[in-house]
């Protein structure tokens, strides 16, 4: 996985005040490696089916506790809708990554103040 140098190079090329970001999917080692080469935040997930990526794997909530110590936003990504992010945003995490929840909803506004409204 590139996951390791990428961050490093983004960062030389873009410098200390940009923001980025790495994709750390069910693996804490990429979210330590992301980190330690410069990323500012790390996503991790998915954590339900998702139509917009492909992928057999699922994160566990417990990869955002593990995660906590890193000292970076963590950015859950993967199937969250309103009714079922609730134990994700607990369990750590920082921000939410969404697409089809609100994008195929049929009160996209509501379904994005259902989200937020998560966080409370």
């Amino acid at each position: 996985m590139t996951t390791r140098c990428w961050p490093r190079r983004a960062r030389a090329l873009l410098g200390a005040e940009a923001i980025i970001g790495a994709s750390c999917y069910d693996q804490l080692a990429n979210a330590e490696k992301a980190v330690a080469a410069g990323a500012s935040y790390v996503a991790v997930g998915a954590f339900f089916p998702t139509t917009t990526k492909i992928t057999s794997s699922r994160a566990h909530p417990d990869l955002l506790r593990q995660s906590a110590a890193l000292g970076v936003p963590r950015v859950a990504i993967g199937g969250l809708t309103p009714d079922n992010v609730g134990p994700i945003i607990d369990a750590g995490a920082d921000l939410v990554a969404v697409v089809s929840s609100v994008f195929a909803a049929e009160d996209p506004v509501a379904t994005q103040h259902a989200l937020l409204a998560q966080f409370a």
